[in-house]
């Protein structure tokens, strides 16, 4: 999984998985989350913000090579925190994150720029779930190689109201967050 999820995310014990002198790959085993992070940077009147979880989950499938991966990665809305008790109880209230409870990033395939042997840059393609709603995206990210583990980082712009998310503004408009935010994911996979 080259990019989560995000938040996401976060995320190889290969040493030749993807050759950079040739485009041959070895074949690519299988993996599920050993640990993950995924966060996002919010702007808003009262200042900017950082919320964070470390609760992250998710599995790939293994393939031939790297395009014919793939897999997904979530983590619960609950479990995000900003640091204000308030701000989180609006976050939850806003994310409706007892009738939507995940964030979800479903990967289709993967493609892998030319890099060094042990830290490849990658495009993620899939979709990701929020709120209810689902949308097609292309992630950029980069793959980092290890003997047991493959470690996905990730970073995007992510407009929330793409995902229906409402509830920005409170006291008539004098307390705003703002639609766009950036998403980090950092996630590391075991090998099966």
């Amino acid at each position: 999984m080259r990019a989560l999820l995000f938040g996401l995310l976060g995320l190889l014990g290969l040493p030749a998985v993807v050759r950079p002198s040739s485009a041959q790959q070895d074949p690519i085993p299988g993996g599920s989350v050993r640990e993950g992070r995924l966060s996002f940077d919010g702007h808003a009147t009262m200042g900017d913000f950082t919320g964070t979880t470390t609760t992250v989950t998710g599995e790939f499938e293994g393939a031939p090579s790297l395009e014919g991966v793939h897999g997904w990665v979530a983590a619960s809305v609950q479990t995000l925190v900003t640091g204000n008790d308030r701000r989180d109880r609006d976050l939850n209230k806003s994310m409706e994150s007892a009738t939507y409870p995940t964030l979800r990033f479903e990967l289709d395939s993967a493609s892998a720029a030319p890099g060094a042997q042990d830290s490849l840059p990658v495009t993620l393609h899939g979709h990701l779930l929020l709120h209810g709603v689902s949308r097609e995206v292309t992630l950029p990210g980069i793959l980092t190689l290890g003997s047991e583990q493959i470690r996905i980082r990730s970073t995007f712009p992510l407009n929330l109201k793409d995902y229906r998310i409402g509830g920005l503004t409170k006291m008539l408009g004098m307390l705003k967050m703002h639609e766009d935010i950036t998403v980090h994911v950092d996630v590391t996979f075991g090998l099966k």
